[in-house]
């Protein structure tokens, strides 16, 4: 195993390129599954959960090849099976993606429930409702969710909760159902419609992705295709903080803004200066962060996986600000990870009340999941003295060369190895 080691203290600078989106990524390897000749996906990020999908589908039979570190080419001609075990889908939320995908491609799909981080239930009741509306046959069974059809059918789908994960799973098994679906009350966000792009770019049929109201006509077959993901928000949004958090001065680039609006919209509330380009942003924070209320919502609300990065900078801003999740039950985990450091954090349900301290105090944390973990690393840069931060796993979900990214900004971060009772364990 590994830990972070940070010496705290040091304002960002310079500049940073963000990935491809790991949402948008771990949705569209998936999709591949769909098409009756090869796909080259392009600006991959170079995580651990776009690896695990990968080897997920070279186990159902697809081939995949590696043509550089961020682009792959993926042959589904071969797929033959229709099953997803517990060991395969350990870790990774969006092993449900292959329900969708399996249904679409072969009427058939078994596949274990999802992993990935642990803030809350996160059921997949509006997944199965819509499998159902299409015509396909659901159980749980042994601990799996196992999906069957003869022939999956255009229907009318309203989400009874707005749902990223049931949005995708329900267009993936749609795009080659018979007939038109719609799905109402649909998620909104930026990996959606890119999503959406890249199933049309096969030749799929899919109208309203980015509105509340997706329609998809099916097809009888999806060619491969040539296909750019999108940079990926949160890894934006996560450096945005962090500069900010340091009273940095950090460029952003590769980025979409529009895609950051709500995270800008906040930022400036705590008195960043922040400029806008065509495809970059510039943060600079040259005073104490000001308080301010955060409430996350779907999109375009502020999204739910910036609460922690968010909720570390006010740890330390001038007054008493209110943090609200308003997607997850249980999205507070790390808030005992920052008192460590000397925050004044109290939690209530899903609202927390921070009350902001002149600085952080370095101690040894924990990520207990992927953007917890980011929070982390941003509390340590804030913080005096050497921060050590481990279970860092999480963080390499979601998160391309992070050592090497901050460093270049001017950070003191390391990765070590753990060494217990004179044993050094490293993370496979």
């Amino acid at each position: 195993m590994e830990k972070f080691v940070i010496n705290g203290g040091h304002a960002l600078r310079g500049e940073v390129r963000i990935s491809g989106a790991k949402n948008a990524a771990v949705a569209i390897l998936p999709a591949v599954m769909l098409a009756d000749s090869p796909c080259i996906i392009e600006n991959l990020p170079d995580i651990s959960d776009v690896a695990a999908i990968l080897r997920v589908m070279q186990e159902l039979g697809a081939i995949v090849r590696p043509i550089n570190k961020t682009s792959v080419e993926i042959d589904p001609c071969h797929i033959n099976s229709y099953v997803v075990s517990k060991e395969m889908a350990e870790g990774m939320r969006a092993s449900s993606y292959f329900l969708g995908a399996l249904l679409g491609r072969l009427n058939r799909a078994r596949v274990a429930p999802p992993g990935g981080c642990n803030f809350g239930v996160r059921p997949i009741d509006q997944h199965i409702k819509g499998f159902e509306a299409l015509g396909a046959k659901m159980t749980i069974e042994n601990g799996m969710v196992d999906g069957k059809a003869m022939q999956l059918k255009g229907a009318s789908v309203y989400l009874d909760i707005v749902s990223v994960g049931a949005t995708i799973n329900i267009m993936l098994a749609a795009a080659k159902a018979r007939g038109l679906t719609v799905i109402e009350n649909a998620a909104r966000e930026p990996h959606i419609v890119d999503l959406a792009n890249f199933l049309n770019s096969m030749g799929a049929n899919i109208m309203g992705a980015g509105t509340s109201v997706i329609k998809i006509r099916g097809v009888e077959s999806l060619h491969g295709t040539t296909y750019s993901i999108i940079p990926d928000q949160i890894e934006a949004g996560t450096y945005m903080v962090a500069a900010a958090a340091t009273g940095g001065d950090v460029m952003i680039t590769n980025v979409t803004p529009k895609h950051l609006e709500s995270i800008i919209a906040k930022l400036k509330e705590t008195g960043a200066e922040i400029t806008e380009y065509d495809e970059a942003v510039r943060v600079v924070m040259n005073t104490r962060p000001k308080k301010c209320n955060v409430k996350t919502m779907p999109h375009p609300g502020f999204p739910t996986d910036m609460q922690p990065q968010i909720a570390t900078l006010l740890t330390v801003a001038d007054g008493t600000s209110i943090v609200t999740e308003g997607v997850w039950d249980s999205r507070f985990r790390y808030v005992d990870q920052l008192t460590l450091m000397g925050a004044d954090v109290q939690v209530d349900g899903k609202m927390a009340v921070i009350t902001g301290v002149k600085c952080l105090n370095s101690a040894p944390v924990k990520a207990v999941d992927l953007r917890a973990g980011a929070a982390m690393i941003i509390a340590g840069l804030m913080a005096e003295g050497e921060t050590q931060i481990e279970d860092i796993i999480h963080i390499d979900r979601g998160y391309e060369n992070i050592v090497e990214k901050f460093s270049a900004l001017g950070a003191d971060i390391k990765r070590v190895p753990i060494i217990d009772n004179n044993i050094i364990y490293k993370q496979a």
